[in-house]
C-alpha cells in the first residue's frame, strides 16, 4: 500500500512535456477536470511550442493566463485547476511533505524520462517527479517516442524499479475507433484505470457499454 500523501485522493499533477501526443494531455486534463478532481498542471517550454502545432491552441505566456484559458475551456470550478510555473520552488509540488498522491507526464520526453531516471531536477516537472517517486506516490509515465533505443529501454526499466508506472502512447484498436478522438481516449481511459477514476470512455474488453466491470 502507497503511504498517505497530505491531499486527499482527489488531487493530481498532471506534467505535459514537449513529445507528440498534446492531445493526450489536454484529453486527460478534460477528464480530470470532469472527476473533479483537483489539479496542478505544470507545461514544459517545449510543450508551450506543440500544443499550438498539433492542436490549434495557443496558450498565453503566464501560468496565471494559461489558468484562466484552461479553467474557462473546460468548465473547471474555482480553485480546481492551478497552472505553476516550472521554477515555482515554493509550490506544494516541490517537497515531500506536500506532495499530491499521484502524478502523470502526460505527453513525456525521452528527455524528461532521462532526466528523472537519472535524479536530475532542472525544472519543478522534475522535481515533482522526484517527490513522487521518493515518497513512494503514484508516478505514471506516458512515454511517446519510436523507436525506443537502448537508452530509453534502460530508462525505462530504473523507473519502473523505482515504483513509476510506464504507460506508452500505444493504443489498442480493438473498439474499431472511428475517429482520432476515439484512438486518444483509448489512452486516456487506461491512465483513468490506473489512477482509479471511473470513465465511460469506451467499453471493457468483453463487456458491452450496458455491462459492469467485475
Amino acid at each position: 500500500m502507497r503511504p498517505r500523501s497530505n491531499y486527499a485522493l482527489n488531487t493530481c499533477t498532471l506534467a505535459m512535456t514537449g513529445a507528440s501526443g498534446a492531445w493526450y494531455g489536454l484529453n486527460l486534463l478534460e477528464q480530470l477536470i470532469k472527476a473533479q478532481q483537483t489539479v496542478y498542471l505544470l507545461i514544459s517550454d517545449a510543450a508551450r511550442l506543440v500544443i499550438p502545432l498539433e492542436t490549434g491552441l495557443e496558450l498565453p505566456t503566464t501560468p496565471e493566463e494559461i489558468q484562466q484559458l484552461l479553467s474557462d475551456r473546460y468548465q473547471a470550478a474555482p480553485t480546481q485547476l492551478q497552472v505553476l510555473g516550472l521554477t515555482q520552488w515554493t509550490s506544494p509540488l516541490a517537497s515531500g511533505s506536500a506532495a499530491p498522491p499521484a502524478m502523470v507526464i502526460c505527453p513525456c520526453t525521452s528527455g524528461t524520462l532521462s532526466a528523472i531516471a537519472n535524479g536530475f531536477s532542472r525544472n519543478l516537472i522534475e522535481r515533482a517527479a522526484e517527490v513522487v517517486l521518493k515518497e513512494q506516490h503514484q508516478l505514471i509515465i506516458v512515454h511517446r517516442e519510436t523507436p525506443l533505443s537502448v537508452i530509453h529501454l534502460e530508462n525505462m526499466l530504473r523507473l519502473a524499479r523505482a515504483g513509476a508506472l510506464i504507460l506508452p502512447a500505444s493504443p489498442g484498436f480493438y473498439h474499431q475507433p472511428q475517429t482520432v478522438n476515439a484512438v486518444i481516449d483509448f489512452i486516456v481511459a487506461r491512465i483513468l484505470d490506473q489512477l482509479g477514476i471511473e470513465h465511460d470512455l469506451w467499453p471493457r474488453w468483453g463487456l458491452t457499454p450496458s455491462q459492469p466491470p467485475p
